[in-house]
């Protein structure tokens, strides 16, 4: 059994703790251990923040962006290596463990560049009858406190690099707690990290259950700042615990597919189906329900689940597969049971909605009317919920009257819906002729209403989000 341990001020603590103080990693496929982490102490976790608070980086912007770089040719060297890791603790297939490992390679890269961009304005001041010779300079300082950083188990390692590579770059200090159940890919990230240079201090991961460590990772008062991602539950608890101190939440979404009537259907139905079953469904941007307007919507629906019978799923650490298990054999069973309500209610299931453990088909239901649960709350797995609509207006209006609004994609050839969507959209962001996921790691990335509060996420846009603006002037 390969045994991982926390990570304080760089060295491993705990790897000898008795059982019961840790916690053991699962293949959701095959139920097998394969491995375990400490189970972190309050102790343990108010010591990795005091010497995050207690340590000054000196960094310069190349030295930042240096490390950076370092660990992203680190990750592509070892990419099979990680995508195996990614899939054997999260049951996602290999070929999303190979996409997740480019993207984490990829914030990495857009971290470094960044670092070395410069984030100073310059205003003069003679630009009124009352102004001065004078110019008022800004430059971005790291955070006095320590961020913490607490991560979902959808993205076990692209979701830990979205936080820890804007701290790094902005020379701010990290605590991180990563998903119990996915582990070890958040400590191999911050390995290798070490490895290409990075004090250690700056960095912490320690691991535990969060019912004993979270507490004091949102309220211990040498934290100047806490970024959460995961459901909008925890996110609004956090919310009311966290006081006095900047927040970044990324909670869930239930976004849409539009597809109007004069759309490409066969690409439609194409990014409807990647973007309802890449990463097993589970992604806060994953298609949560199909929009289809009513005359196009029986052929779209044959279209959808032509393709959707051709997904494969299986094995995760079969190459051949599309699709793996989702995180655990409680969430598959929470699927089929949001299902099996929905057919009661009216729906009709076209394909899927079989289970084996953590193993969930890709599922098709149509006749899915806005009240099912299914769809009025986010489903968090591989399920294409097909509601029909009349026009743009009753479109909009479905869209809109979710508590979410994170993103959406839209098909259509119309230049007119196009702008029509874009405006009045309640989200975060739009693709057209897209899936709602679809963006660069650095550009902006976010929602609205129950979907985020605080900076959006995006390597550009956290470490913004990670610095104090400060502001000096000089006479010219």
């Amino acid at each position: 059994m390969h045994t991982e341990s926390l990570r304080i001020a760089g060295e491993k603590v705990g790897a000898d703790r008795r059982g019961d103080r840790m916690i053991e990693v699962f293949n959701p496929y095959t139920e097998a251990v394969i491995g375990s982490v400490p189970k972190a102490t309050l102790e343990e976790v108010r010591r990795a923040i005091a010497i995050g608070h207690a340590y000054r980086p000196k960094l310069t912007r190349f030295e930042r962006a240096n490390i950076l770089n370092k660990a992203a040719a680190l990750v592509r060297e070892r990419t099979q290596a990680i995508a195996a890791l990614i899939s054997a603790e999260s049951g996602l297939c290999i070929k999303d463990g190979l996409y997740e490992a480019g993207r984490v390679a990829d914030v990495l890269v857009y971290g470094a560049t960044e670092a070395l961009r410069d984030d100073g304005q310059i205003f003069s001041c003679d630009l009124t009858p009352h102004g001065k010779k004078r110019r008022v300079y800004t430059q971005r300082d790291p955070l006095l406190g320590v961020i913490t950083a607490i991560t979902p188990f959808n993205h076990p390692m692209n979701q830990v690099a979205h936080k820890i590579v804007p701290a790094i770059a902005t020379n701010n200090r990290m605590v991180l707690k990563p998903s119990e159940k996915v582990p070890l890919s958040a400590l191999l990230l911050a390995d290798l990290l070490y490895d290409a240079g990075l004090p250690p201090e700056m960095l912490a991961v320690v691991t535990g259950d969060p019912r004993e460590i979270a507490d004091e990772l949102i309220t211990n008062p040498q934290v100047d700042l806490v970024s959460f991602t995961g459901g909008v539950a925890i996110g609004k608890a956090i919310a009311a615990k966290v006081g006095y101190r900047r927040m970044v939440l990324e909670l869930g979404g239930n976004d849409p597919l539009i597809v109007m009537d004069d759309a490409d259907l066969d690409e439609a139905s194409t990014l409807a189906v990647q973007g309802s079953y890449k990463n097993s469904g589970q992604r806060c941007t994953a298609v949560k329900r199909m929009l289809v307007q009513r005359s196009v919507a029986a052929r779209f629906t044959e279209m959808v689940v032509e393709k959707t019978r051709a997904w494969k799923h299986g094995d995760p650490s079969d190459p051949a597969m599309d699709m793996g298990t989702v995180i655990d054999e409680a969430a598959a069973r929470l699927f089929e049971a949001r299902v099996n309500e929905a057919i009661a209610d009216g729906a009709r299931l076209l394909v899927g909605n079989e289970r084996r453990g953590a193993l969930y088909a890709p599922t098709v239901l149509d006749r899915v009317t806005p009240q099912m649960t299914v769809v009025r709350e986010e489903t968090f797995g591989p399920v294409s919920p097909i509601i029909a609509f009349d026009d743009i207006d009753e479109a909009i209006a479905l869209v809109n009257a979710s508590p979410f609004g994170l993103s959406s994609a839209v098909c259509t050839q119309r230049l007119d819906h196009i702008t029509r969507l874009v405006a009045e959209l309640q989200v975060g962001s739009v693709n057209v002729r897209e899936v709602p996921g679809y963006r660069l790691e650095l550009t902006p990335f976010g929602g609205i209403k129950d979907s985020g509060l605080g900076y959006k996420e995006g390597v550009q846009e956290a470490m913004k989000g990670f610095t104090n603006v400060k502001t000096y002037s000089l006479p010219w």
